[in-house]
Formats: C-alpha cells, structure tokens, sequence
C-alpha cells in the first residue's frame, strides 16, 4: 500500500509538485504519466527519500522516512548508476546483504536468466551499457522482495525481451499482493499493466481512473480524454 497526503515540493521558485494526493492499494499497479517536466520523477524521488518535501508519504501504512518503511520498498531509477568495482552478481548480493533479504540463491540465478545477466555475472560496474545497468537495477531492486516497489521510466533503454520480462515480473509482483508505481511519459509500455492511472501536468495530478471501472476504453484515449489534448488521429477528446 502506497498513500501521499498534500505533496509539495519546491526547487527554490518552481514549484514543482504541489499538494499531490493518491493512494495505491495492495496488489494494483498505478501509472503516474504525463509529460517530461510535470513532476512524475519528482513524486518518485520524495517516495524514495532522495528530496526533502512537505505532506506524508506511507508505505504500507508506515511512515516513508523511517527504517521500517524503507525496508518494505525498492526503487528503480531512470538513471541507474553503478559501483564501478563491483561485478554484476556482487551489486545483487550487495543489495541482498543491505536489506537482509530472505531472497534465496535459486532467485537470484532465476532473474539473472530472465534479464539475460546470467553470462554477464563477472562484469565490472564499468563495463556495463546503459541497457545492462538498467537490469541490474531491476534485479537489485526485486532481490528485496519488495511490498511496495517504485519505477521511473523503466522501459527507457531496454531491449523488447527484457521490456516483457519486466512487464510479467511486475504482474508476478502485483499477483502476490506487492504494489507497484511506474512513473513514463510512454502510454504503450504500460497499456497492459495498470490498475489505475495518475495523470500529471504542471506540477497537479488532475485527474485519476481506475481499470476496472473505464471499460474497454485504452489507457492512450483516456488520457487525452483527460488532458483534453489532441488524439493519435488529431481530434480531441
């Protein structure tokens, strides 16, 4: 379970996100879109503890900010960032070690197979693309066996088979009762995902629907319902 109560946070004048609420119950997957600049990364910053902000911010009904919250979530940022002398496999058992982890030998192996790491164990931190980094983050954020697990443009910079791995771990996810916040500007990589959807411009979410109370509309057309912003076809909605 994930709650913000009235998020601001400003970066001297500019504010940049301003009295955010949402909530995200047990075993749903919210997707915060909007455009680049109208506060989704900041959002998923303050919920990782990397800015300061005002409001309240809950992680399974546990404050954010204290230790107990912090070991029930994990984080996968847009720029994943690397110890340049540490392997693969040691950045995954790092992480494992950090958050006491009960995570077995056997998964570790399993998501390095599904991310195509397997081969790649032994590779420095500085050895790695932008693409290998990226799954690395996502195995060291799973490695926690997260409640509540963050996501910030995931899909940037991964390959189609590593895109569909992560699209079914995070339904794996969200099947055992984990809640999952994916923060994109890409409507199409999150299309068969969500549960509810979070729309953001200019610092304001404006407006929220969730899945199974929209039909059969797609995610693409409700939000330019919303946004009121012209279609794919250049009519308004």
């Amino acid at each position: 379970m994930l709650e913000i109560q009235e998020l601001s946070k400003s970066y001297g004048k500019h504010l940049a996100v301003d009295k955010v609420n949402l909530f995200i119950p047990d075993g749903q997957v919210g997707v915060l879109l909007g455009p680049n600049g109208a506060g989704k990364s900041t959002i998923i910053k303050c919920i990782a503890g990397l800015l300061r902000y005002d409001g309240r911010i809950g992680i399974q009904g546990i404050g954010a900010k204290k230790l107990e919250a912090k070991k029930l979530f994990s984080y996968v940022p847009e720029m994943p960032s690397m110890f340049d002398a540490l392997t693969v496999r040691e950045h995954i058992e790092f992480v494992r070690n950090a958050y006491n982890s009960s995570a077995e030998d056997e998964y570790i192996e399993e998501m390095l197979k599904r991310f195509e790491l397997h081969d790649k164990q032994d590779k420095l931190g500085n050895e790695l693309s932008k693409g290998m980094m990226q799954k690395v983050s996502i195995c060291c954020a799973l490695v926690t066996l997260p409640k509540v697990i963050l996501l910030d443009e995931p899909m940037v910079g991964l390959d189609p088979g590593a895109i569909k791995e992560l699209k079914a771990v995070l339904l794996e996810l969200r099947d055992k009762g984990a809640t999952v916040l994916i923060s994109t500007h890409m409507l199409e990589m999150v299309e068969e995902l969500w549960d509810i959807m979070f729309v953001m411009e200019k610092s304001h979410i404006i407006g929220s629907y969730k899945k199974d109370e929209v039909g059969e509309k797609d995610l693409d057309a409700l939000f330019f319902e919303m946004t009121g912003k012209p279609d794919k076809g250049g009519e308004k909605r």
